[in-house]
């Protein structure tokens, strides 16, 4: 028996491409969104407190809560 005849041609899968599979997306949020939680999580205290001091400019932060799968 040959090796090729030894291998089993299995049911083929056509691959997704990174298009069409299905992502988690997530909502931008800002401080004053972050402040008012009300399950406030680790990256969301960290943005707030980094927002907090003067001068600080920020352009949101991916909220865990609002993820969506799509």
């Amino acid at each position: 028996m040959s090796a090729a005849a030894a291998k089993g041609k299995g049911k083929v899968v056509k691959k997704k491409t990174t298009s069409e599979r299905k992502q988690y997306h997530y909502k931008l949020v800002l401080s004053n969104t972050c402040a008012v939680c009300k399950t406030p999580c680790e990256r969301g205290i960290r943005y707030w407190k980094k927002m907090q001091e003067p001068g600080a400019v920020g352009k949101g932060v991916p909220c865990i809560l609002t993820r969506t799968y799509g």
